[in-house]
C-alpha cells in the first residue's frame, strides 16, 4: 500500500490498541494490578516526496527532532521527529521507546542538542538533563542539575546552566552556576558560579560565554554576560550588556550575539553583539529578540514581545546579515502565513533542505503547530505537535525504534 493507505491502515490499528488498551486497564484496575499502559506514538505523512539515502549531501540532515515544551506543571514535555526521507512526522516517541521511564521527559523540556550520538534534553522543571541514544531516543540516563536551563559542548565535556534554586520569583534567589558534566562517565564533575538565573551560553575561542537574567529578582534583573575560561573553568571576565539577557548565537567571525528581553514595559528587547577578542559590546540592534538562530551569514530573528503597558504583544520576524551588520529582512515569511501564527515560539533553518522552521504554541495549553517554509518565506507544509513545540535538533541518520529483539539477544 501507499503512504496515505499505510496511515489510515496504522490509524486504524491505533484505535484497536487504544480500546484494547482501555478494556485491559479496567481489567487491572478491577484485579488491584498496577501496570501501565503504554500509548503508541501517532504519524502523520506530510506532503512531501520521499528521497533516497543516497540523495542526502554528507553532512545534510536527514531527521529532526522536535522538543515540546508542555506548559509548566503538567509535565507533558514530549519529543517528536521528522523524517526527511520518508516525510513521516512521528508524535511522542518517548513514552513508547521507553515505556518503563516514570513521567516520561517530565516537566518543561527547556533545552534539546545532539553532541556524542547522544540526544540531550534539559528538562527544567524536573530538573535534570535526559541523555538519549541519538539514533533511537532510547533512555540512557537522567543527570541531575536543579532549576537546568540550556546545553552547549566543547571537547569532552558538556555545559549545562543551572538557575541553582527552586522554580520561583525570589528577590534574594541565589546566584546560578554551569555545571560541567564529562560525556562518557554522565557525571557533573565540576561546577562555576556565573550571574542571577544564567540561560543560553555558547562556546567561542577557547571561552564559555553565559548570559544572565535575573529573571526571578523582578525588577532588579541581572545585566550581564559571565566569560568562563574553558581551560581553568572559572570566570575570568564579566561583561556589562543589558537587563534580562535570554538567547545567545556565534556567528562565523566568533561574535556572540544575545538577546535581551527587556522589563516589558519602557525597557523593550533588543540584541547586541559581543566582539570577543576585547569581550565588550561593540554593536547593538532596535531589534526585538524572543528566539533566533543563525545560518550562514544570516540571524532568523523571532520577537515576540509582551507589553504591560498597552498589554498587547508585538511579533516581527527580522533578519540580520552577521557579515554586513544590517537588517535585511522585515519579514521572512513572505506569503501571509504569519497571520495564521498565534504565538511564534521556536525558529530552526536547514539550509541544505532550503527550508526553514517555525513552531505556533498557540495557547500553550493544547498541541502546537510546526509550519515549513521554503528560504524565499513561501509556505511548504505544516503539521500538528506537542504542546509548545519549541527545540530542535537535526541528525543525519533516521529515528528507528530499537529492535528489542536484538537487545534481548545481545
Amino acid at each position: 500500500p501507499n503512504a496515505k493507505t499505510q496511515l489510515q491502515m496504522y490509524n486504524k490499528y491505533n484505535i484497536l490498541i487504544w480500546a484494547i488498551g482501555y478494556w485491559l486497564l479496567a481489567i487491572g484496575l478491577l484485579s488491584c494490578r498496577t501496570d501501565e499502559v503504554t500509548y503508541p506514538s501517532e504519524y502523520e505523512v506530510l506532503p512531501i516526496e520521499s528521497r533516497e539515502l543516497s540523495s542526502f549531501a554528507a553532512n545534510e540532515p536527514i531527521g529532526m527532532y522536535l522538543l515540546n515544551e508542555g506548559n509548566m506543571g503538567s509535565n507533558k514535555c514530549t519529543l517528536d521527529f521528522y523524517d526527511a526521507t520518508t516525510g513521516i512526522y512521528t508524535r511522542n516517541i518517548y513514552a513508547e521507546v521507553n515505556p518503563s521511564v516514570v513521567k516520561e521527559l517530565g516537566d518543561v523540556g527547556n533545552d534539546l542538542q545532539v553532541y556524542d550520538g547522544k540526544l540531550w534534553a534539559v528538562v527544567n522543571c524536573s530538573h535534570f538533563v535526559e541523555v538519549m541514544d541519538a539514533g533511537t531516543a532510547e533512555h540512557i540516563t537522567q543527570i541531575s542539575i536543579p532549576n537546568c536551563r540550556y546545553i552547549c559542548f566543547d571537547g569532552e565535556y558538556a555545559y549545562v546552566s543551572s538557575y541553582a534554586g527552586p522554580v520561583q520569583i525570589d528577590p534574594n534567589a541565589r546566584l546560578g552556576y554551569v555545571a560541567k558534566i564529562d560525556i562518557r562517565s554522565l557525571q557533573v564533575v565540576d561546577t562555576c558560579t556565573v550571574g542571577y538565573q544564567p540561560d543560553e551560553l555558547v562556546v567561542s575561542d577557547g571561552r564559555i560565554y553565559v548570559a544572565n537574567s535575573g529573571g526571578y529578582r523582578v525588577p532588579n534583573y541581572d545585566r550581564t554576560v559571565s566569560v568562563i575560561d574553558i581551560a581553568s573553568f572559572r570566570v575570568v571576565e564579566t561583561i556589562d550588556v543589558a537587563i534580562n539577557l535570554h538567547r545567545m548565537e556565534v556567528d562565523k567571525r566568533g561574535y556572540v550575539w544575545v538577546s535581551s528581553r527587556g522589563d516589558y514595559y519602557g525597557r523593550g528587547s533588543k540584541t547586541f553583539v559581543i566582539d570577543t577578542k576585547g569581550n565588550e559590546v561593540c554593536d547593538s540592534f532596535e531589534v526585538a529578540n524572543s528566539e533566533m538562530t543563525i545560518s550562514g551569514d544570516s540571524l532568523y530573528i523571532i520577537g515576540s514581545e509582551w507589553s504591560y503597558v498597552s498589554n498587547s504583544w508585538r511579533v516581527t520576524y527580522k533578519i540580520i546579515d552577521t557579515e554586513k551588520r544590517q537588517v535585511v529582512s522585515e519579514n521572512f515569511i513572505a506569503d501571509g502565513t504569519d497571520s495564521r501564527i498565534r504565538m511564534p515560539y521556536g525558529v530552526a533553518v536547514n539550509r541544505y533542505a532550503g527550508e526553514f522552521y517555525i513552531t505556533d504554541a498557540g495557547n500553550y495549553v493544547s498541541p502546537g503547530t510546526l509550519y515549513c517554509f521554503s528560504l524565499d518565506g513561501v509556505l511548504k507544509w505544516s503539521v500538528r505537535t506537542g504542546d509548545i513545540p519549541a527545540h530542535f535538533a537535526f541528525v543525519s541518520t533516521p529515528w528507528h525504534k530499537p529492535n528489542k529483539e536484538e537487545k534481548i539477544e545481545e
